[in-house]
């Protein structure tokens, strides 16, 4: 089972980086059904199919550059949906054959939330069609597909996996409210990071480290971060003004700084604990900052702004080893 929980977790890689290519690509609206492509399984391709999809969908011309990432992204997801299903299934039964195990139960009790939590997500996934990327959804479904990968690093810590990552119970509650803290810092940034990629925000302030040469620069803060949004009715390329976007942008970027002062901070406490997990955060912390100022400096290279969205799930994985894998002394 530990095996089949790896796999998951390769393919929920998979997925979030697919997530992010798709969105990089202007693909999101590739295909304006769901679950299918124009009607298709896979996506509409030779020209009589291209001709009766466009018939169908007189809004949406067929733009083959699009639509096979968004399928792609797609059929992976459904992918990973069926995994974890089976794996909850043998969870079940693995509970009411050991009723008196206390891994058991608790495995059935996280697969259980897991598989509601990568139901959501195909919810999330068809509203992100449905209502035209619009940004709470493309956000909300982005930290989704981190939180489905997140879960399934944690089912695999708890079942005794990565055993280098682990501290002892002294160690770990000596960096507990740091690691808390450090954490929490991460998901907020990640999920910043969705807000700027789902109102195109990334490219609004284009030199570093100031934007228009300005460290405060004029902004729409209201506006920007207004979750109540009702724009429409396509939000494809984006509907804010630039100030509203700079916004975003900016805050982002103040957000990086908090996570490298609290993250750098506690990879250095963690050094004389566990070097191997200090130096591997450190390092995906340090490649994370890079990666987001080549992306301003470099106007968003679609290779770098995706491994900036992988980085982000590297990162968010690093701190849960720290915060949630059981003490060295379990394994």
């Amino acid at each position: 089972m530990k095996k089949l929980i790896v796999a998951g977790i390769a393919l929920a890689v998979v997925v979030v980086v697919l997530g992010a290519f798709t969105r990089l690509v202007d693909a999101g609206l590739g295909c304006p059904d769901w679950p299918g492509c124009y009607g298709h399984l896979t996506w509409p391709g030779t020209s009589e199919e291209i001709s009766r999809a466009e018939q169908a969908f007189p809004d949406a011309p067929v733009d083959l550059d699009k639509t096979w990432p968004e399928m792609v992204h797609r059929y992976f997801a459904g992918s990973l949906l069926l995994l974890v299903l089976y794996l909850t299934v043998r969870a079940w039964r693995q509970a009411a054959a050991t009723p008196d195990s206390a891994q058991a139960v608790q495995l059935r009790r996280l697969f259980s939330i897991l598989l509601v939590l990568i139901i959501c997500q195909a919810a999330f996934g068809a509203w992100t069609v449905t209502l035209k990327l619009w940004p709470q959804v493309v956000t909300a479904h982005l930290l989704g597909g981190f939180a489905t990968l997140g879960m399934l690093w944690a089912i695999y810590l708890y079942c005794n996996g990565a055993p280098a990552l682990r501290l002892n119970g002294v160690a770990r509650g000596r960096l507990k409210a740091h690691g808390r803290l450090a954490f929490a810092i991460v998901i907020v940034q990640i999920a910043l990071g969705g807000w700027v990629s789902s109102n195109y925000a990334a490219l609004a302030c284009a030199d570093f480290p100031t934007c228009y040469g300005s460290y405060w620069p004029p902004m729409d803060l209201g506006e920007g971060f207004n979750i109540f949004q009702t724009l429409g009715p396509n939000y494809l390329g984006g509907l804010l003004d630039n100030e509203a976007r700079v916004a975003i942008h900016w805050v982002h970027r103040l957000g990086a700084v908090l996570v490298l002062l609290v993250v750098g901070g506690l990879a250095w406490r963690l050094w004389p604990l566990n070097k191997q997990l200090a130096l591997g955060l450190a390092v995906i912390l340090g490649l994370q900052l890079v990666l987001g100022v080549l992306n301003v400096v470099w106007s968003l290279p679609l290779a770098v702004a995706t491994l900036h969205n992988a980085g982000g799930a590297l990162l968010l994985l690093a701190l849960i080893a720290v915060n949630f894998a059981p003490p060295a002394e379990q394994s």
